[in-house]
């Protein structure tokens, strides 16, 4: 096999014979380096340079090798640049295996430095990554940076609660269709109300699950059902859709289940030209001052958000049936937070809509979040950071950002819960002081707890 020297050989052949003299051996063993541009005849990289080398003393021969980088991966180059007829790696491919200098094993190719690596051109992903960040850069503090949902960035974000396993002791309790649940926070209560022939509407819970006791009186078909703590006493509120003589109708219950106050004519239905004459109530939501806000219209004549006082006076009214603002198709749930705003899941029209709770005055509502199915419960979290929706026909639990005061904008999402299939969650509630959010569920015929993760 033939190679191409370069102009560097006689340096080497030089080099060589300083190295023989100074070791006292025989120049007449020395290589011989073909001239600049000559073209000779050598020995093959494998044998004839070890049979040449062998003569020489041992410290000649490693200033030798490390010059010409025997038994490394570029050995089989020309001086030129070139590849060799037969490179390191093709005779490694057909010996099985590489001798180095000293007759041992070839040593590992040592790392190329990151300065003469090849680089790689970025990848579609970067490149498409990097566009996006160009873009919201660009639209930073515009009107569609705004106006853009958020919901996407949310998607990889842990979850935020865990299910409770234990929750309830004995789930056997449950023997009706469960629509409904309210917390007693200070009492470490839970109230579970449900439909069914021949079961107890009303079951008693302790929030560690341990069942305690049940009542049935005056309860046809329990909808919704609310606790109220006050510095005296508490009591549980029950929304009544029945169509019997116990129907249509709002009523207040000691904890134990007396019957204290009836809201409504028991049994019959009304319109809406009568405040306290409701048709299929739906919520009641009672705050700590005796004020009272109703959803009254589950699937009857009446689609309207009714506030009363303590002593049951109208203070004001709003709602009729329609998509338009203000107005309501199944008004199903209502809640009120700090800032003096109240909430309505405003079912059929697949919205939330707020109202500002002195005046009655509609502030704004959510829209973009309830494509896929409307919203059935609006509770908030403990911290008031978030709202907790429920979302039957998708078996979701949507947790939504909460605004603070002044506009309220579109919603964001924040993150889900998924429930299994068929599970159909109506109505929920939230512990005040642990945060666990209760959920009643009407497919599964339970309640099941969710503990907060953070």
């Amino acid at each position: 096999m033939t190679s191409q020297r370069g102009p560097k050989a006689p340096f080497h052949a030089c080099r060589q014979q300083r190295c023989l003299r100074r070791s006292g051996g025989s120049p007449s063993r020395s290589l011989s380096f073909p001239a600049p541009g000559r073209r000779a005849e050598t020995l093959s990289a494998s044998a004839g340079r070890r049979r040449a080398l062998s003569g020489l003393p041992l410290h000649c021969r490693r200033s030798l090798r490390s010059r010409h980088g025997c038994g490394q991966p570029g050995a089989g180059r020309s001086s030129d640049g070139s590849e060799s007829r037969l490179s390191w790696a093709s005779r490694r491919r057909e010996t099985g295996r590489s001798r180095g200098c000293h007759g041992n094993a070839a040593r590992r190719p040592l790392p190329v430095p990151a300065s003469m690596r090849r680089k790689r051109p970025p990848g579609p992903w970067l490149v498409m990554a990097s566009a996006v960040l160009a873009l919201l850069a660009l639209l930073w503090g515009s009107q569609v940076l705004k106006a853009f949902d958020y919901s996407f960035l949310w998607k990889g974000q842990q979850q935020m609660y865990k299910l409770d396993i234990g929750w309830p002791k004995i789930p056997e309790y449950f023997t009706g269709q469960t629509f409904c649940v309210a917390v007693d926070s200070l009492h470490g209560l839970v109230y579970v109300g449900q439909r069914g022939d021949n079961v107890p509407k009303v079951l008693v819970f302790s929030e560690e699950g341990y069942f305690l006791y049940s009542w049935n009186n005056t309860v046809e078909m329990p909808h919704g059902i609310f606790v109220l703590n006050t510095a005296t006493d508490s009591s549980v509120w029950i929304t009544d859709v029945g169509k019997d003589k116990y129907g249509h109708t709002v009523k207040q219950y000691s904890p134990s289940g007396k019957l204290m106050q009836i809201l409504g004519t028991p049994g019959n239905a009304g319109s809406s030209l009568i405040p306290l004459q409701f048709d299929q109530p739906a919520e009641i939501f009672v705050e700590e001052s005796g004020d009272i806000y109703v959803v009254d219209g589950d699937g009857g004549m009446n689609n309207r958000l009714l506030k009363l006082s303590n002593d049951y006076k109208e203070i004001w009214m709003t709602g009729t049936n329609g998509t338009g603002i203000g107005q309501f198709k199944i008004p199903h749930s209502v809640t009120v937070d700090p800032f003096g705003r109240v909430w309505v899941a405003d079912r059929g029209n697949k919205r939330i809509q707020v109202f500002d709770k002195v005046t009655g005055e509609w502030l704004g509502s959510w829209s973009s979040c309830f494509s896929e199915d409307g919203p059935y419960s609006v509770r908030f979290t403990a911290n008031y950071k978030y709202l907790i929706v429920a979302q039957l026909n998708i078996n979701r639990l949507a947790i939504l950002a909460a605004p603070p005061v002044g506009s309220i904008g579109d919603c964001v999402m924040v993150n889900t819960v998924q429930l299994a299939d068929e599970t159909k969650p109506h109505l929920v509630d939230v512990d005040m002081k642990s945060g666990a959010v209760y959920v009643a569920e009407i497919g599964a015929q339970q309640v099941q707890k969710y503990i907060p993760l953070s």
